[in-house]
């Protein structure tokens, strides 16, 4: 009988497990200088590998340039259904611009390219022109961004210098709010719908404030529900993959 209750016990241990390969979801702070993919890419691995297998489905919902962080959601097996209705959810950035500065890729990506005026840009006239990208709103992406234009990715053509047209699409500002203006630097919160690219909207601020502007830092902080806080990070991820992978495998392996 004690033997009966140990290994029921044991058998317990492993019932609950997360099952990758039928698919979870899993939160994400995607880290500084990661792209998406290779948050995607780092957690596949750890699956593949604990579970000895060749193959599983991976995904992610919206991407996030390598030099935004925040959060990510990660889809495996057959919950990567849900990415469309992830990708579709508000999204909300922390950003800080720096004005009076450009750059073609419209933030730290590349060089400053061109220097303008900031002397007439104060608090007054920053609290007017910000809250008038509310709303709906026509934006040109910029062309340093994966927007395909006759099957290639937009930043293929600039990459090698070539001039592209693209489309501008409307988008939907449901809110923004001005965190800190410490000249050069504004920090805003927005929250907006899929498809908005926040350096293409620094590039607009900098614009209607008569000057220039670019992003210095961009930072997730939700999808829909999921906020930053949810997240885990790289390194907490991977170790709950292993853990969660090997008691899959051992499932069926209980004395």
């Amino acid at each position: 009988m004690e033997f009966l209750e140990k290994k029921f016990v044991h058998l317990q241990k492993f019932l609950t497990f997360m099952n990758f390969i039928e698919g979870e979801i899993l939160y994400i702070n995607k880290p500084l200088q990661w792209t998406s993919f290779n948050v995607v890419n780092k957690l596949r691995w750890k699956m593949l590998k604990t579970l000895n297998l060749k193959k599983i489905k991976v995904g992610h919902a919206g991407t996030l340039d390598p030099l935004a962080s925040g959060v990510l959601i990660v889809c495996t097996g057959k919950k990567t259904r849900h990415i469309d209705t992830f990708t579709a959810q508000t999204k909300e950035y922390i950003a800080t611009l720096k004005l009076g500065q450009t750059t073609p890729s419209f933030d730290l990506e590349l060089p400053v390219d061109k220097t303008f005026p900031t002397e007439h840009i104060d608090f007054e006239l920053v609290s007017r022109v910000v809250p008038a990208f509310t709303g709906e709103i026509w934006q040109e992406p910029p062309v340093f961004s994966a927007v395909k234009i006759d099957g290639k990715r937009a930043y293929d053509y600039a990459r090698r210098g070539e001039k592209v047209e693209i489309q501008p699409k409307l988008l939907k500002i449901d809110r923004i709010e001005i965190l800190e203006f410490a000249p050069p630097f504004l920090t805003i919160r927005v929250e907006c719908s899929k498809g908005t690219y926040i350096r293409a909207l620094a590039r607009d601020i900098g614009v209607a404030l008569g000057s220039g502007a670019h992003l210095v830092s961009l930072q997730r902080v939700r999808i829909g529900k999921v906020r930053l806080e949810d997240c885990m990070e790289i390194e907490e991820a991977l170790k709950l993959i292993e853990n969660e992978c090997i008691k899959h495998k051992n499932i069926n392996l209980v004395p």
